[in-house]
């Protein structure tokens, strides 16, 4: 998804100014928010917690903040450099010991330190747990072609790259307290501080409150809570590292941050934290609050519950394009993240590109996978559906993809592994995800004395298709049928044929079922389920 541009002539140009589609809306904010400041350069920002791995939520903040950056470039013709910044707060104090990662013990002795001081947990490979996961997220980023500028907290806070916005916020101190302390509890406003003294004594990151501060010296005074003795250490040089609203508000004062989206759930810290900043006299980026996904059954997924798809779940069984098209689509409206989801996506991908190489410039710009490619889409010859190729699968009960492509390559004797390798990609998806979603959920019903009467007659008359790989002929077939025998409404036939005969409730076009599975097979499979041998 690393962006190629191939849209900046003067026809993308024009119709990108009058371009819908979402991140052209962001983008058009960030426009406006250039051309009042004349910035000479624009940055977009993801964040990124090191205490865990990176999982699907950092997908889709960081695909999608592509996304916008790339309308960006389409709007002002590149002429407007810009870059997306990933920041990893990885100087956070280490809070709890993750119950997926090994040597627990070890680990710890290192609650509070900041997480580039805690050791890798996984080998000596790396120089700490934070350093690790920093690791892991740029190979995570770098594996899906993202452009990107890494940052680490730590190494902002001790080269003094936020010294000078660590001074201002001294200088505002009581302002910024105004703003938060109304938000907090009773007792958590006695212990309140923006800053958090790394203690020089024991190296942990203290939640302290400031007994005194010199804005001359730059220096705040807290009391030791083992010792019981004043310390005074610089804001500067990585001495201290602030609270995570106020660390929010630093970083978009010291970046000059134009551009970050975040959840629905963090709108009361984007508010706060746009307080901060204008106290310091700067200004909050634009933003937008997208919102949280769901599981099957309704409920927020949530990383400690496991209770959704991670990133490596997905792409397991469908392709990183069909992910991202799943993120670009509607990120203001909460969306069931979970394996039944795949299928669509996939299957819509492969739509949108085709339908790129017809379209006007202006249709291209509101097609999704111009935003997942940050150009114009690849072209694939792609001559069924996931979806289909889900329920040969399912007929065929195959687990070898030879076998599949057997049938393929009948129905379409132009294809093969290496003239279709998408489709050959598609077709070891397929047969992963029926195995370990579909065939689990089977269930067969025996038929109804109509339906067993329209299916032995279905059979009777595939013959008469002259030919037998036409699969609109054969759906004329089968919708005669179904009126013949009075099927009210209709799709109850179409409902019936997928119950007996592959188990489930739905599936692609019956028509294009049979023509790929073949003719003989369709028969075969229509005797066997008569007979009850899949009930």
């Amino acid at each position: 998804m690393a962006n190629t541009p191939t849209l900046f002539d003067a026809d993308f140009f024009d119709a990108a100014q009058n371009a819908r589609a979402w991140p052209f809306e962001e983008a058009k904010k960030v426009l406006k928010r250039v051309e009042k400041s004349g910035k000479k350069e624009v940055i977009f920002e993801t964040g990124y917690g090191p205490s865990g791995l990176p999982h699907i939520g950092t997908f889709g903040e960081v695909v999608r903040t592509s996304m916008v950056r790339h309308a960006f470039r389409l709007l002002t013709k590149d002429e407007i450099p810009s870059k997306i910044i990933c920041f990893s707060d990885d100087m956070d104090g280490f809070r709890k010991v993750p119950t997926n990662v090994p040597n627990q013990e070890r680990l710890a002795e290192y609650i509070g330190k900041p997480l580039t001081k805690v050791p890798d947990p996984f080998s000596d490979e790396y120089e700490s747990f934070a350093h690790h996961n920093n690791a892991r997220l740029c190979k995570f980023l770098d594996d899906f072609g993202f452009e990107y500028e890494f940052a680490s907290a730590t190494d902002y806070y001790t080269s003094g790259r936020l010294d000078a916005a660590l001074l201002r916020m001294l200088e505002v101190y009581d302002d910024v307290m105004k703003v938060i302390l109304p938000t907090l509890g009773e007792e958590r406003q006695k212990t309140y501080s923006p800053f958090l003294p790394v203690c020089p004594r024991t190296g942990i990151v203290l939640q302290v409150p400031m007994i005194a501060r010199d804005v001359e010296k730059g220096t705040v005074t807290y009391v030791d809570p083992e010792t019981n003795e004043e310390v005074t250490v610089p804001v500067t040089g990585g001495a201290v590292k602030c609270q995570w609203k106020a660390d929010w508000a630093l970083r978009w004062y010291a970046l000059g941050v134009d551009y970050e989206m975040s959840g629905k759930d963090l709108i009361d810290s984007v508010k706060l934290s746009s307080r901060i900043v204008r106290a310091m006299g700067g200004t909050p980026p634009e933003s937008l609050s997208y919102e949280l996904f769901l599981d099957d059954k309704g409920q927020k997924i949530s990383k400690s519950k496991g209770n959704g798809l991670s990133i490596e779940d997905w792409l397991t069984y469908a392709s990183d394009e069909s992910l991202a098209l799943f993120m670009y689509q509607k990120p203001k409206t909460a969306k069931k993240l979970h394996f039944d989801v795949i299928p669509k996506a996939v299957d819509e991908y492969y739509t949108f590109c085709e339908k790129a190489a017809e379209q006007s410039p202006a249709e291209v710009l509101e097609n999704p996978a111009v935003h997942i490619h940050a150009g114009m889409p690849p072209k694939h010859d792609m001559p069924l559906s996931f979806a289909l190729l889900l329920n040969l699968v399912s007929a065929a009960n195959a687990s070898d993809a030879s076998v599949l492509w057997g049938f393929i390559t009948r129905y379409a004797p132009e294809a093969t592994p290496e003239t279709h390798p998408e489709l050959d990609r598609m077709v070891g998806y397929a047969i992963r995800y029926f195995n370990d979603f579909v065939k689990p959920t089977k269930q067969f019903r025996a038929p109804t004395d109509q339906e067993r009467a329209a299916m032995e007659k279905l059979a009777a008359r595939l013959d008469e298709v002259e030919d037998q790989s036409d699969a609109e002929a054969i759906q004329t077939l089968v919708f005669e049928i179904g009126k013949e025998f009075e099927f009210e409404p209709l799709r109850n036939w179409f409902k019936a044929l997928y119950q007996v005969l592959l188990g489930q409730d739905q599936g692609p076009r019956f028509g294009s079922f049979i023509a790929l599975y073949g003719v003989a097979e369709t028969k075969q499979l229509i005797a066997e389920a008569l007979d009850g041998k899949f009930v």
